[in-house]
């Protein structure tokens, strides 16, 4: 890639991928291929989850949502009725229950001897864009709860899983999605690049699949809208694609055998039970992913698959059949932006925090220094000055004035890319638990399919070269 590139558009590899050995990539839809005007989207699927609620005669005609409140990354705590953000050990850094965020003594109670594990069903992870509008009812509706405002006996868990069923609904065909199609530009943001990138695999020779949980009369109007406008005169979206798999029902069909049918009318989405052979160019409902494997006649290594959702499309393809992944993150743009808008306050940061963990050095060398000559053993690790308590405490002083000058600068680094839970990719000074789960499944991730377009079909994706502790500066 050219060095002058823009990074927000690059590929950022955690392991090596030589796409000349790619032979066949399978692409998800949503927030893949078809990237969503997020607020327009996720504002309408709270619209219709609202309404959903609305039915059950609980009071939430008031609720507003508010996009910049939650962010994609977030980890649900179905026995506190928290959002929390936790550090890629598991160790909660920010944390709100309801709408209101603890403040650092009552998140220190409720954490002090908790590791979210994502393998505990106490915890539901929000690794998805599509999760916004489900995380901002929830600290809503916890609120609601907490006053007693809402009809029945429930726990936290409880009323997670009536707002799960509920948004579930809400994206039921003739609700959001109807209004989708009816609409189709107020919710899409087309990319005109992504018909040349898969133009240029396809004719590199790599066999193209579009595998989407979408049902086919919607991903067929979506992809026409999508790529059909960005194609050569005379071709459609059909012409690119080896396969067509809707229905998919992910993760479940990278996991198990599911039954197959052929749609058989795609005007009328008519559909018929499968057998046998695959045909290029077929449209089918359903089946699973050695289904796949078996037409291309590829397995393994030799398959890419894209998406968006971190567990469905990107993990399950990884550790179960060993596919390898891209991960598609639409936020890293503006989190890059903002990071790169914000590096001035970082250097000034960094080098503050090297001049106090210098002060720190020289101050805890002081006091060993008094220890020692209290006790009289050991050699003194400098010339000891005329008066030791008047030096520590004028060390002391220097650190808390240098404390002055680095917390303005530490917030505003926690509150970059989103003021109450700042960079997805980064809890405090840590990665986040998101990026730790981003660098174990996802071989590379960057923020849109069009983005391998200039990486070409050809490139060696060489991942950054792992940093450790011990490692010289």
């Amino acid at each position: 890639m050219p060095a002058d590139f823009p990074l927000r558009r690059r590929l950022f590899g955690n392991r090596t991928l030589n796409l000349r050995r790619i032979r066949a990539v399978g692409y998800d839809m949503d927030y893949t291929l078809v990237h969503y005007r997020t607020e327009e989207w996720e504002g309408r699927a709270y619209h219709h989850a609202r309404r959903l609620l609305a039915r059950r005669n609980w009071p939430v005609e008031d609720l507003e949502f508010d996009p910049a409140r939650v962010i994609r990354g977030l980890t649900i705590d179905l026995e506190l009725g928290n959002l929390v953000k936790p550090t890629r050990f598991g160790y909660v850094i920010r944390a709100a229950h309801g709408t209101r965020f603890l403040d650092f003594e009552e998140q220190r109670a409720a954490y002090a001897g908790v590791v979210v594990d994502l393998g505990d069903p106490r915890f539901v992870f929000l690794n998805t864009l599509f999760t916004l509008s489900e995380a901002t009812l929830y600290g809503q509706l916890v609120d609601l709860l907490d006053a007693g405002r809402l009809s029945g006996l429930m726990s936290y868990a409880d009323l997670y899983r009536v707002l799960r069923a509920t948004v579930d609904e809400a994206h039921l065909p003739g609700t959001l999605k109807e209004e989708i199609l009816a609409d189709p530009l107020r919710f899409l943001e087309p990319d005109a690049e992504i018909a040349t990138a898969l133009l240029d695999q396809r004719y590199a020779g790599k066999r193209l699949m579009l595998i989407t949980n979408s049902d086919w009369g919607y991903a067929r109007r979506l992809m026409e809208i999508a790529l059909d406008p960005s194609l050569p005169q005379g071709t459609s979206w059909r012409d690119l694609f080896d396969l067509v798999i809707v229905g998919a029902d992910k993760p479940g069909f990278f996991t198990e055998p599911r039954p197959l049918h052929r749609i058989v009318d795609e005007e009328q989405g008519l559909m018929r039970p499968h057998h046998g052979d695959l045909e290029p160019g077929g449209v089918y409902f359903g089946g699973c992913a050695p289904l796949v494997e078996e037409h291309l006649g590829l397995s393994g290594d030799e398959i890419l698959y894209v998406g968006d959702h971190l567990y469905a499309d990107v993990s399950v393809s990884k550790a179960v059949l060993r596919w390898r992944t891209a991960l598609i993150l639409r936020e890293l743009e503006t989190e890059i932006d903002d990071l790169e808008a914000f590096r001035p306050s970082e250097d000034a940061l960094k080098a503050l925090m090297a001049e106090k963990e210098d002060a720190e050095r020289r101050l805890a060398r002081a006091r060993l220094d008094r220890q020692r000559a209290r006790h009289g053993y050991g050699a003194p690790l400098a010339p000891p000055p005329a008066d030791a308590d008047a030096e520590i405490a004028s060390m002391q002083e220097a650190l808390v004035a240098l404390d002055d000058r680095i917390a303005p600068l530490a917030r505003a680094a926690g509150e970059v890319h989103n003021p109450w839970w700042g960079p997805l990719m980064r809890s405090g000074y840590d990665k986040s638990l998101f990026a730790r789960q981003v660098e174990r499944y996802a071989d590379v991730y960057t923020s849109r399919v069009s983005n391998f377009l200039y990486e070409t079909p050809y490139a060696f994706l060489r991942a950054a070269r792992s940093t450790l502790p011990h490692d010289p500066c």
